[in-house]
């Protein structure tokens, strides 16, 4: 909760010390806090070695610390406890007559103590909260924790998630990417999880439409039309009803043929605008509503293709004179891609040898 000020006098007492030739162990808790003015504050105490700097973060540091504080510093990522280490940290707790559990006679079974332990979720803080309620809520029951004593205090118990920091992204990025391998039950439970933790569902409906549109693309066309219809469901029941059209989708969206075929092709011609610039339209391809631009020639060429037999005028380019003939667009041999991907074949073959 330090400000600026008690950086800068903690910085100073630091300097006087290492003057005198001793380091200061400078720690920071929830370093993430701290505004980019307060870190650049620890940058010349570091480089001259003054201060030996210690920051705590539950943060990912590559998002929360600017550049030039962790390019100085060395990162140790603290992973996620185990069962069985939770569990002894348990155990210690509960041999520990003086500053465990109040000094209370405690008992527990093994297997009760790894539900605890699972529900601590990789926190051992937690667990030992955990148990600490438990304990007192056994206390008027012979000092025995109970199986229907954790019923209670695990009841309401919830998932680790935040809404907005790197295990948000972490688990969109692997629901996208379940979504994208074709495996309908990892894409279910990442889809399950993010709910879980109380993620927005319209934020959920909104990227599986996009998973719709880059990765399922026109291998399936009705993917769009089913994510746009199960986004409309879910405005009108909300939660819990809803939730189940959101899932239906997760699990059509990586059952069905994908393609990011459009997606690509798109990309391409983007590229092709930035490259080119403003291009004029080909003479034959301009509207002609008014006799003088006829006069100039507006429209002068164009092949009605439903006048043409086939149906297409192959002779004609619809790219500026510039350009040429371009090919943006792949289609791949999945789903109902393969019908466009025969018809255009044929088209683009067709095209070559009339041009």
């Amino acid at each position: 909760m330090s400000g600026l000020p008690d950086v800068r006098e903690v910085l100073a007492e630091a300097q006087l010390r290492f003057n005198e030739g001793r380091r200061t162990v400078l720690f920071v808790d929830e370093v993430h806090r701290f505004n980019k003015a307060q870190q650049d504050a620890f940058l010349p105490h570091i480089e001259r070695g003054s201060i030996l700097f210690v920051g705590a973060t539950t943060e990912n540091p590559s998002f929360e610390l600017n550049s030039a504080l962790l390019s100085r510093c060395r990162v140790h990522v603290m992973d996620a406890v185990s069962v069985d280490d939770i569990v002894d940290a348990l155990k210690s707790a509960l041999g520990d007559k003086e500053r465990g559990l109040g000094g209370q006679e405690v008992r527990i079974s093994d297997d009760n103590l790894r539900l605890i332990a699972r529900a601590a979720d990789g926190d051992v803080r937690r667990g030992l909260t955990l148990l600490e309620i438990a304990a007192e809520l056994a206390a008027d029951e012979a000092s025995e924790i109970s199986v229907a004593t954790l019923q209670q205090v695990l009841a309401d118990r919830t998932r680790r998630f935040d809404k907005g920091g790197e295990q948000f992204y972490d688990q969109i990025s692997a629901l996208h990417k379940s979504v994208r391998s074709s495996n309908p039950d990892a894409a279910l439970y990442w889809f399950t999880r993010m709910l879980d933790g109380g993620c927005d569902p319209n934020y959920l409906a909104r990227r599986l439409t996009r998973m719709a549109v880059e990765d399922v693309g026109l291998a399936d066309p009705r993917a769009l039309q089913m994510a746009i219809e199960a986004w409309d469901t879910y405005d009108r029941l909300g939660s819990p009803e809803g939730d189940l059209a959101l899932a239906q989708l997760t699990i059509y969206l990586a059952s069905c043929a994908k393609s990011n075929a459009a997606y690509v092709a798109f990309g391409a011609a983007k590229a092709d605008v930035r490259e080119f610039g403003t291009q004029d339209v080909p003479m034959h391809l301009r509207n002609a509503p008014t006799k003088l631009m006829k006069e100039l020639g507006y429209g002068s060429g164009y092949q009605y293709d439903h006048d043409v037999e086939g149906g297409v005028a192959l002779e004609q380019t619809g790219f500026p004179d510039a350009m040429g003939e371009r090919v943006y667009y792949e289609p791949v041999e999945r789903g109902m891609e393969l019908k466009l991907k025969e018809k255009l074949d044929r088209l683009r073959a067709a095209r070559r040898k009339n041009s």
